[in-house]
């Protein structure tokens, strides 16, 4: 009894006294995007570590349990060390391209598992706040180590590819499989938060359209580069302002409509605490963020060697290998949801995780390469936006009526497989991999 009251003692000393003596309420955010990854996560045994005598590192070792192995994806954390080992040593770039990407799976897991730790104690708006900004961590840290090497087509690529992937693969491969599996069930969801997400999604492919539909209506000898450049820059300041406008709906004004409401009953007799303490939850945040950008720099630096060994187009690896390794936790989470006819989570981490990679992580990503002097605009070349395009429209018409079957999911999913054949067999040379995606057809259509 008395190593279970200084166990208790630490872990108050470590989450701050006020949680007990104050009155404060411990709060637990739920989004889509936890309760997606949450799927999972299995709970450890406090046994293994019972019987050690100091206190401290009783402690230590509980927290070192809870986040490395309160995973099932921790058999790939082996992957991160091979991945510096290989980078030290020299080894083939491919090798260090493939395993920084297996090291990314568990890691992007993790951080919305400690970000949800945190929202236990920080409150709902901030805990909510943490998740729309972290939510998609990986893609932001690949895509502004992307920037900072001036590699604009494997950023612009690699964020495409994020939006392509939730909109598609996801949400195609979580409505066929909850269809398939709820055959005898009207799958419905609410169709309210759809609604929005897809308005988002919306005025996004605007803001990306405008740059292209600018440049092919110029007239001949008018058009300049930096008039692209000034219309992505203020779009994209649109496009961050309809972002915060839609956190402040998500968290204020409207919380009600992205609250799931097919918890089963135990679930919510069930009390939820934290695991671990916010200390403890803030300090491997910060050290798995570092991890991530390490394996990032890895990943952005060998890309093109792993396309030319592998014979695969830097576009193909940028759209659509990144985006299924970097989610594929969240996105499994999101299809057992599917699996359990809970529609509205499923659609919650698809469209959710797709609006903040359009109007929050590009438009960001346009505003940072401003102050760091560098030339990004949102022009995607025509058959990028034109496929991110037809992607939205597809969804949105997918989603009207309310109602899931699985022909739906058959649909969305071959449109990803035919956007994935597209980009297999598109390569651009590689002198040019280091160019903005919009420079070359804009040189072409200078000429003509």
């Amino acid at each position: 009894m008395a190593d279970e009251y200084s166990d208790q003692e630490v872990c108050n000393l470590e989450n701050g006294e006020a949680n007990k003596g104050s009155g404060k309420e411990i709060w637990n955010v739920k989004t889509p995007q936890t309760m997606s990854s949450s799927m999972l996560r299995k709970k450890s045994d406090p046994m293994l570590v019972s019987n050690v005598r100091f206190n401290i590192l009783r402690q230590f070792l509980a927290n070192l349990q809870e986040v490395i192995l309160g995973t099932k994806l921790a058999v790939l954390f082996p992957a991160i060390p091979l991945a510096v080992v290989a980078d030290f040593y020299k080894f083939g770039r491919p090798w260090i391209f493939a395993l920084s990407l297996l090291g990314l799976t568990p890691l992007a897991e993790r951080v919305s598992f400690l970000t949800e730790q945190i929202a236990y104690f920080t409150g709902p708006t901030v805990g909510g706040l943490l998740n729309a900004t972290c939510g998609n961590a990986t893609e932001l840290i690949i895509a502004l180590l992307a920037l900072y090497q001036n590699k604009i087509n494997v950023l612009k690529y690699s964020l495409l590819g994020s939006i392509l992937s939730n909109l598609l693969l996801v949400l195609g491969t979580s409505l066929l499989c909850g269809g398939l599996a709820n055959l005898k069930k009207e799958q419905r969801y609410d169709r309210k938060q759809a609604d929005v997400n897809s308005l988002l999604l919306l005025l996004g492919l605007l803001c990306h359209m405008l740059p292209l539909m600018f440049r092919y209506s110029a007239p001949p000898g008018t058009f300049t580069a930096n008039s692209t450049l000034q219309l992505s820059r203020a779009s994209s300041i649109v496009m961050l302002v309809a972002y915060i406008s839609y956190i402040v709906f998500q968290l204020k004004t409207h919380r009600q409509l992205f609250e799931s409401q097919e918890e089963d009953e135990e679930e919510e007799e069930e009390e939820e605490k934290a695991v671990i303490g916010f200390w403890s939850a803030f300090s491997w945040l910060v050290g798995m963020t570092a991890i991530i950008a390490l394996l990032s720099e890895y990943v952005v630096g060998t890309i093109e060697a792993a396309s030319d060994s592998w014979g695969i187009s830097v576009s193909f690896i940028s759209i659509i290998l990144l985006p299924i390794v970097g989610n594929a936790a969240e996105h499994a989470g999101s299809i057992i949801f599917a699996f359990k006819n809970k529609l509205d989570i499923s659609l919650g981490v698809a469209l959710g995780s797709a609006s903040q990679i359009s109007m929050f992580v590009v438009p960001l990503c346009v505003i940072t390469a401003w102050i760091m002097g560098v030339s990004m605009d949102l022009d995607f070349s025509l058959l990028e936006t034109g496929s991110l395009a037809f992607t939205i429209i597809i969804t949105a018409f997918t989603l009207q009526d309310g109602t899931s079957h699985y022909m739906k999911g058959v649909i969305l999913f071959l449109c990803y497989i035919a956007i994935a054949a597209c980009f297999f067999v598109h390569k651009i040379p590689q002198s040019e991999s280091t160019n903005n995606l919009g420079a070359k057809p804009s040189i072409r259509f200078m000429a003509a």
